[in-house]
């Protein structure tokens, strides 16, 4: 049997460039699709995975990468997405160290290099699926289709819907597991290739171990050995609904593919090879499953309202809408271009298209279709990276027949016309994220009626510092959805700062009966609570937040100052040490601490507190300032001296910190010094509290020294 490629393949409007040739251009088209992305900013949820993720950090234990989800929450946390993938936090890490900090260059960069690469591979992937592997006598090769793999490989790397994951640095979780399925699948088509039966559990094996990684890089990876397991079946169910198009018998063909396909396949270990599948595929689940705690992942009504609709044919309908958006973002380019094929389009996908290309469409996408489990999404093209591997490959179909049966140079000048709109539209979505402003200006326009996206335009303004634009955004986001506890949460926020207390205190109340378990909404409205002084239902609301968050730092600070406020320091006290157990760089409730220890007269523990805080924290001028001061009183003027001087080398512009070291200089005598210091304090703040009176003092002082000299 001489291997051939597919009758349809020399029509397709392309030039048969060899393999590296081939390579390199799909590189370069993935290349100026997203290089205009390389030196955008951290934006949309880029700030919880890389900015406010502290596993980045190299100061953070390696360790904690494999305990902590996606976002760097505690896995056992109630609050954690679950979203296991610490192989990608890990490149986030990496590019951390190698950029010596949070800049962003590095970040999209790697980004960009990897889809060039999955786009490259894309090519091998294409080839096995459309030229299949044939039996020739001798064992399992690969067929030949270098245009159509080509083709479809060049579709994928310009696709506009891959812009999210290549422009979004959070999507990098999309593109390794793609890159790993890409591995894990060519592996595994190694134990059908050639006539190696010596270590076809070999390639099994190492198949499994590379949908692993995957799964180590987003969830979705686990697809791979479903695809892997449907692989032969839908290559001979591909062969025999193609003999359909060809002039030979069909019952001829039909013999053949089960006799020599088949047979071939089953006598060379098929059984075996599905059953090592199923079982690996079965063990990377329940490993997954264990490691999320055994419980799906909580998540609001505002992230994904279908799936919190009580009527199941409600549900379904919602499903099968989001189902149909999310076809559209990978096919509405195609229709625009390519209507006047409809009808061709459609009886291939019923006669002719690759059984598997369907299966490369679907199988991906079942993660996030709700079907096992609810998502905290409704529509998110990052998980359409792999799926639409999919549709390129139907689309390359298509391009083939349509060559075969029209005009030739209209299907070659509507194929460069899809691709060159691709490649723009792709440049034109990834300079949107450059920026979140951009980001969210372009998403208002499209879905101005969209309650997130207001909210992310106000999160943004807020990030800003531009409160009363994004008060007006968040009141729209809740107008819009009138369960949107984060909107409320955020927005109650901005009202305490502006001292609109009623109103925040009514919005936080709502959220927190609309969503009871939400500690951060709890720990706001503790905060209005105190500044309302209803000091009782104040501490209730703190106790809430941390019955629902048993780790919450910042709560225990918070209900140390209202523990303060009223006079009980013991109570004060074991808060801010609570919170200073949670985390041990806690500035403020070190703080706190020594301040409320210096006011009841404990100098000495005052003493001990602020310099155990110091040793966590070095460089803290605030502790500093506040040990120093402990010490003054003490008449321990020589080591006070030295943490306000140490103080003033990290921030030397702090009135206060002249001042009080000019009361200390008072003290010792030192009275020159303290004149010095007197003076750099009210020329930094003339209004600062005692300090011109004892500076007067000090003048007075010296007035009189230089009479008696006199």
């Amino acid at each position: 049997m001489v291997l051939s490629e597919p009758y349809w393949d020399h029509h397709i409007p392309l030039p048969k460039l060899g393999p590296l040739h081939s390579r390199l251009v799909t590189a370069f088209v993935a290349l100026i699709c997203f290089i205009n992305s390389y030196n955008g900013d951290f934006v949309f949820d880029d700030s919880e995975a890389i900015i406010n993720n502290k596993d980045l950090n190299p100061d953070t234990p390696l360790s904690n990468i494999w305990k902590n989800d996606f976002w760097g929450s505690n896995l056992s946390s109630n609050s954690s997405h679950k979203s296991y993938r610490p192989l990608t936090v890990l490149t986030f890490r990496i590019n951390y160290l190698l950029a010596g900090g949070l800049h962003p260059i590095g970040f999209h960069v790697l980004n960009v290099a990897l889809h060039c690469v999955i786009s490259v591979l894309m090519i091998d992937v294409f080839a096995i699926l459309i030229g299949g592997l044939v039996h020739d006598g001798r064992g399992v090769k690969l067929n030949l289709s270098p245009k159509a793999s080509f083709l479809a490989a060049l579709f994928f790397a310009a696709h506009p819907v891959h812009t999210e994951s290549v422009a979004g640095i959070v999507g990098r979780a999309d593109l390794l597991c793609a890159l790993f399925f890409q591995l894990s699948f060519l592996v595994y088509c190694k134990a059908f290739q050639g006539g190696d039966k010596k270590f076809p559990v070999l390639w099994i094996f190492s198949s499994i171990l590379l949908c692993a990684v995957a799964m180590l890089c987003k969830e979705q990876g686990i697809t791979v050995l479903v695809s892997e397991n449907m692989y032969p079946f839908e290559r001979v169910a591909g062969q025999i609904k193609l003999s359909l198009f060809l002039p030979k018998d069909l019952w001829t063909d039909f013999y053949f593919l089960f006799s020599t396909q088949i047979g071939g396949l089953v006598s060379s270990g098929l059984l075996m090879r599905l059953a090592l599948l199923f079982l690996g595929g079965s063990f990377l689940l329940y490993a997954r499953w264990r490691i999320m705690g055994t419980g799906p992942p909580s998540f609001t009504e505002v992230d994904n309202p279908a799936s919190f609709a009580e009527n199941v044919i409600l549900r379904i309908v919602n499903y099968n809408y989001y189902y149909s958006l999310n076809a559209w973002l990978r096919m509405c380019v195609f229709f625009f271009f390519f209507n006047v094929y409809d009808s061709v389009f459609y009886t291939l996908c019923v006669y002719r298209t690759l059984t598997f290309g369907l299966v490369l469409l679907a199988i991906p996408f079942l993660p996030a279709s709700n079907l096992f489990f609810r998502v905290g999404f409704v529509i998110a093209e990052r998980v359409l990276y792999l799926s639409s591997a999919g549709y390129c490959l139907i689309l390359a179909y298509t391009v083939g027949y349509c060559s075969c049966h029209w005009k030739k140079h209209k299907v070659c000048a509507a194929t460069l016309t899809l691709l060159c709109v691709n490649v723009a539209r792709s440049a034109q979505r990834s300079q949107h994220w450059r920026s979140e402003q951009s980001l969210f200006t372009s998403a208002l326009s499209v879905c101005p009626l969209n309650a997130k996206v207001q909210y992310n335009v106000g999160k943004n303004l807020a990030y800003r510092v531009n409160q009363s634009a994004a008060v007006k955004y968040y009141r729209e986001a809740v107008r819009l959805h009138p369960k949107y506890v984060h909107a409320m949460n955020n927005l109650g926020n901005i009202l305490k700062e502006r001292n609109e207390l009623e109103e925040a205190e009514e919005l936080l109340s709502s959220a927190v009966h609309i969503q009871p378990d939400f500690a951060a909404a709890w720990m706001n409205l503790g905060i209005v609570q105190n500044s309302l002084k209803k000091f009782d239902k104040a501490e209730q609301s703190y106790w809430n937040a941390i019955k629902f968050r048993k780790k919450y730092p910042d709560c225990y600070y918070n209900l140390g100052r209202l523990y303060a406020d009223l006079n009980r320091s013991i109570d004060a006290l074991n808060a801010w040490r609570n919170a200073t157990m949670l985390k041990p760089d806690h500035s403020l409730a070190w703080n706190n601490m020594v301040i409320l220890l210096d006011n009841t007269g404990n100098l000495a523990q005052a003493e001990l507190i602020g310099k155990e805080a110091l040793k966590i924290l070095p460089k803290d001028h605030t502790i500093m300032f506040s040990l120093a001061n402990v010490l003054g009183k003490q008449e321990k003027y020589k080591e006070s001296e030295g943490f306000f001087l140490n103080a003033l080398k990290i921030n030397p512009n702090v009135a206060s910190c002249h001042g009080n070291l000019a009361v200390l200089y008072h003290r010792w005598g030192k009275l020159d010094l303290a004149k010095r210091h007197y003076e750099l304090s009210l020329r930094l703040d003339p209004n600062a509290p005692g300090t011109k009176e004892n500076y007067n003092m000090l003048k007075r002082k010296l007035e009189q020294r230089q009479r008696t000299v006199g």
